[in-house]
């Protein structure tokens, strides 16, 4: 008799899933699924809204990475402004975003980490979940955890001084940015007490990449093997050389051989190379290159696909730690789902080296704060979230009003690759054994936190609940049910 087992709400995630496995007769895995049941409606809260309202109205679809919604969206505007696409802002303007926006991806990555992720490194997959959570972190692993919290604190407060709020703050406009920073603001980040300064933040940040790459030697078959699957990947990338640019530059995918499926093209024409597959089991879309269809065309992003696509880092202590992830593999693109943590690590400690050097910058103390140009009536603008490749699109009527807006969100982006992890997990976990257990639960749910979902970003939606398992039989009858 078939059975059908329900996850829901998936746990240690921002947002609210559910996850359904269905068996057949002979106890084998015949799909999986993750259901986004959570809508989001903000595509249509904003339209007649004035545009340049759009930078702070929208950041309200999260409260964990809305500095990345707020920069989408700025510089969306600024091409509404004649600002350009990144580039055409004043050199103060740009770089204080740059930082604005490396202290989040800084800051989130730290979060999913070391709050997390740690827990299942730290204590394994089947561990007792009492123990298994960022408690039993700081109580048997206490200077990991202080490391975390102080890591999180400093990447909050550089956004504090650049935007005005720790969450849904205001600094970016139409054009450029309303503040810079003072000496003092730069000293303090600088020369900071121990260990709020930005030279103990690249040392931690050090400090945890060895932390993983300790963990991965000793545990590199279950690493390597979890979860693992082919995949097209896409970022952007710096215009002209290929450098990482988690702030602006052009859209390239490579395929899982590291052939090139989109070369640097202009991400105001994205709509002409990423379509959105409709399926009647979730509200999250599935985002796919128009090229190669939605069965093939489907792509990851995130650390893992910024890593497999950029050409270098452009900070020497990254560069040297991607040169040594590329090893791994002989210099192909990595398509271990757990290998994304590694990734994450490299670009904490990408972020916080930039970090640095902006705040070592002159320009980031300017006056001249503002830029302008023709209007337009169409743009877009995209960020690499810390959860990958963000895409904001809107048009404005000739009273400066919102008309139509797209939002293509990381964790859509992430949709189909996650539905793959699941599926593979489920049947590595579930065939042949259809008991539920907490490991097998929990196993699920590692290989989703691997992409470090943001479900409310992707549908925006209130609330939390415990998890809960089902398991029915083929007619629909209840058999059993566990909560945590």
């Amino acid at each position: 008799m078939g059975q059908k087992i329900t996850i829901e709400p998936v746990t240690r995630v921002e947002g609210h899933g559910k996850v359904t496995i269905h068996l057949d007769d002979q106890n084998q895995v015949t799909q999986s699924r993750l259901h986004i049941v959570e809508f989001r409606g903000f595509e249509r809260f904003i339209q007649e809204r004035p545009f340049w309202e759009v930078p702070v109205l929208v950041q309200r679809l999260c409260g964990i990475c809305p500095v990345s919604h707020h920069l989408a969206a700025a510089k969306a505007t600024d091409v509404l402004v004649g600002a350009g696409t990144g580039d055409g802002l004043t050199k103060t303007g740009e770089k204080m975003r740059r930082l604005m926006h490396y202290g989040q991806l800084f800051q989130s990555h730290v979060l999913h980490f070391f709050h997390l992720v740690s827990p299942d490194l730290l204590f394994g997959v089947d561990a007792d979940p009492a123990t298994r959570n960022v408690i039993g972190v700081a109580l048997q692993h206490k200077d990991l955890a202080v490391q975390g919290v102080m890591m999180r604190k400093f990447g909050q407060e550089i956004i504090e001084v650049t935007s005005g709020k720790k969450i849904h703050g205001t600094g970016a406009v139409p054009g450029g940015i309303n503040k810079s920073l003072s000496q003092e603001e730069v000293d303090r980040f600088l020369k900071g007490d121990d260990p709020l300064n930005a030279d103990k933040m690249i040392e931690w940040s050090l400090g945890a990449l060895e932390f993983f790459k300790d963990y991965h030697s000793k545990n590199a078959e279950m690493v390597d093997s979890f979860s693992a699957f082919p995949s097209n990947h896409l970022s952007l990338v710096r215009a002209g050389d290929g450098a990482m640019d988690l702030y602006h530059g052009v859209l390239r995918a490579v395929d899982h051989e590291g052939n090139r499926v989109l070369d640097d093209i202009d991400y105001q024409e994205y709509d002409q190379h990423i379509a959105e597959e409709v399926r009647n089991w979730s509200y999250m879309k599935f985002p796919y290159i128009r090229s190669l269809g939605p069965e093939n065309g489907w792509y990851r992003v995130g650390p893992l696909a910024r890593v497999n696509t950029c050409d270098f880092i452009p900070t020497p202590l990254a560069q040297k730690e991607l040169e040594e992830f590329r090893a791994y593999t002989n210099g192909k693109p990595n398509n271990y789902c757990m290998h994304t943590h590694w990734a994450r690590l490299i670009e904490i400690l990408h972020a916080a080296e930039v970090m640095k050097e902006l705040l070592e910058d002159p320009d980031i103390m300017g006056r001249d704060l503002m830029a302008g140009g023709e209007r337009r009536d169409e743009g877009v603008g995209l960020v690499e979230a810390p959860r990958g490749t963000l895409f904001h699109h809107y048009k404005i009527n000739e009273h400066d009003q919102i008309t139509m807006c797209n939002l293509i969100v990381s964790t859509t982006n992430n949709n189909e690759p996650m539905n793959q992890a699941v599926n593979i997990v489920a049947r590595a976990m579930m065939n042949n054994q259809p008991e539920i257990t907490e490991p097998m639960m929990n196993a699920v749910e590692v290989a989703i936190r691997a992409y470090d979902p943001c479900l409310s970003c992707a549908t925006h939606a209130l609330g939390q609940m415990p998890l809960e398992v089902t398991l029915y039989d083929a007619e629909g009858r209840e058999l059993d049910q566990k909560r945590k």
